[in-house]
């Protein structure tokens, strides 16, 4: 599966910084560490979601399909940015990495058929540049079911309402572990980062108490 990377310049204390933020407007202490934190914690429990903004995330996204990275791209709330493994300029006829789902890996006969078809992609890719055919064209054989690199910045608020959608149990598989990779390497970053993983990254239906899609996986009532 993929591997994120927490950049060093993500926040290393969020709830401290929005504390600090928050005072300056407040007339508050901002040189108390306690204080800021205590503040901090008020506006994440009063639901001042601007305040989250000022928390900086930014991350390696390496080993996911360009298909998953599509549907992270959808979040774009608060300016997030990035940049991504480029299909112009690097050399994918000697072969590319690609995701193979569990119910392809599971079959033999799928994934051999799997397997034949991202061969015969490589092949193509070969013939049409020895025909001349410019990388910038010929990528556009490329399977979204390739592994692909971004670096990506965003900021807090904006990875709660991501854990919002793609925590959720008919989220797509991919993003699910995506998001489950970064929960588990953000809450490794700090003291401050675990307590935000643990009690701001849930599921829509956690929040409201109930389901509102229109099929739900059961765990709450619609």
């Amino acid at each position: 599966m993929g591997k994120i990377t927490i950049l060093p310049e993500t926040t290393r204390e969020p709830i401290s910084l929005i504390g600090r933020r928050a005072g300056v407007c407040w007339g508050g202490d901002t040189q108390d560490s306690e204080k800021n934190y205590r503040r901090g914690m008020d506006c994440i429990t009063a639901d001042h979601g601007r305040t989250m903004e000022y928390v900086n995330v930014e991350l390696v996204l390496d080993g996911y399909s360009a298909r998953v990275i599509r549907e992270w791209y959808t979040h774009i709330g608060g300016a997030p940015t990035r940049l991504q493994s480029s299909t112009r300029y690097i050399n994918y006829q000697d072969g590319f990495d690609y995701i193979i789902p569990r119910t392809v890996r599971e079959n033999e006969q799928a994934k051999e058929e799997y397997v034949r078809a991202m061969d015969g992609i490589r092949e193509a890719l070969k013939r049409l540049e020895e025909f001349g055919v410019s990388r910038e064209d010929s990528a556009m054989l490329l399977p979204l079911g390739m592994a692909t690199k971004i670096v990506d910045r965003r900021n807090l608020r904006n990875l709660v309402d991501m854990s919002r959608q793609r925590m959720c149990a008919r989220a797509y598989w991919e993003y699910r572990e995506l998001f489950g990779d970064l929960c588990r390497e953000l809450s490794a970053w700090s003291g401050e980062w675990k307590w935000i993983v643990d009690n701001l990254f849930k599921p829509k239906c956690d929040v409201l108490g109930r389901c509102p899609e229109k099929k739900s996986c059961g765990r709450h009532e619609c």
